[in-house]
């Protein structure tokens, strides 16, 4: 786990800065109303789509406001669950008080609060929205909202967590993407299962539906012909209202498949079991038959072609470059 600040090492002068500017790296930017009376530090990985941190700090107060969130133009959840000590997560009215093996969602793309008590360890994940894969409206209405781990989903989810926040030293980057997609769609059966039981998702007709539509794109990324036709048909409606439904949730059907395509790829690409297949092949298998056009879309997103980004692993399999 590479440290990212440490305030041990940073003067009393420079601590606020320092802070908060390690924590918009790792997280995205916050406030902090007095972050020179505290030690801490904060270390992390990425995991695939997933950035996993560890903040270890005093008492103190985060806070993401309005400004931030009109400054910022990726959407992320984020769950957190204490290792030590307590911490309040306060979101769209709602608080989260948190033991060591509870957690709790919150989304950077309304303003929030994080309140340390005294001196705390916390395990914090964060990913773009679409990575759940539930409806954001749904995911709105339990976020800031106390999840236990020691009962029913959230008792196999914590001690998961727990583990990761333990071991992600051990993790190679060759497996670090199948493993990050895994721990969300995990994280995506606990909320699902908990806004079922609260009536919100999947009773209500429009989730149902919006939910049938990601699975059957999710199901069917490697069909070259995916696309709004194919899935308005297996959903049996419209193309139209297909595309109404998406642009509601602020995207297009086709920029989701080549996301989730591209997704797909990348994990493959650094992937042991398909070391000897080559990069081409691996475009064609997630449904992109254009060789060139495959090359383009996948530096365009990343930074780096797919055979640059495959020759990027050192040799433990670790990724040296930030491509996500």
């Amino acid at each position: 786990m590479t440290l990212l600040v440490s305030t041990v090492d940073v003067s009393v002068r420079e601590r606020e800065e320092a802070w908060r500017a390690a924590v918009a790296e790792a997280f995205v930017p916050l406030e902090f109303p007095d972050p020179r009376t505290f030690r801490g530090d904060i270390s992390g990985e990425v995991l695939g789509s997933v950035a996993v941190s560890r903040v270890t700090a005093g008492p103190h107060r985060a806070e993401r406001t309005q400004r931030h969130v009109e400054r910022t133009e990726t959407p992320y959840y984020k769950v957190s669950m204490p290792l030590r000590g307590y911490v309040l997560i306060h979101q769209d009215g709602r608080e989260a008080p948190l033991i060591p093996g509870d957690l709790a969602i919150y989304d950077t793309s309304r303003p929030y609060q994080v309140t340390f008590d005294d001196t705390c360890r916390l395990l914090v994940l964060m990913f773009p929205h679409r990575e759940l894969r539930l409806p954001h409206d749904a995911v709105s209405e339990v976020t800031a909202r106390r999840v236990s781990g020691r009962a029913g989903i959230g008792g196999l989810v914590a001690p998961l967590l727990v583990n990761l926040a333990s071991r992600l030293d051990e993790i190679g980057g060759a497996q670090s993407a199948r493993l990050a997609d895994n721990i969300v769609d995990l994280l995506g059966t606990l909320y699902a299962d908990l806004l079922s039981g609260a009536g919100h998702y999947p009773a209500d007709p429009l989730h149902t539906l919006l939910a049938r539509i990601h699975g059957f794109i999710e199901d069917n990324l490697d069909d070259p012909d995916l696309g709004p036709e194919t899935v308005a048909a297996a959903c049996h409606i419209s193309v139209g209202y297909l595309h109404k439904l998406f642009r509601a949730e602020g995207t297009s059907v086709s920029r989701l498949i080549r996301e989730r395509r591209l997704e797909k790829c990348r994990r493959d690409l650094v992937s042991p079991c398909t070391r000897g297949k080559a990069v081409s092949a691996i475009g064609a298998h997630w449904g992109f038959l254009d060789a060139a056009h495959f090359s383009r879309v996948f530096k365009a997103t990343y930074g780096v072609s797919p055979r640059e980004y495959r020759l990027s692993r050192d040799l433990t399999g670790h990724v040296e470059m930030s491509a996500t």
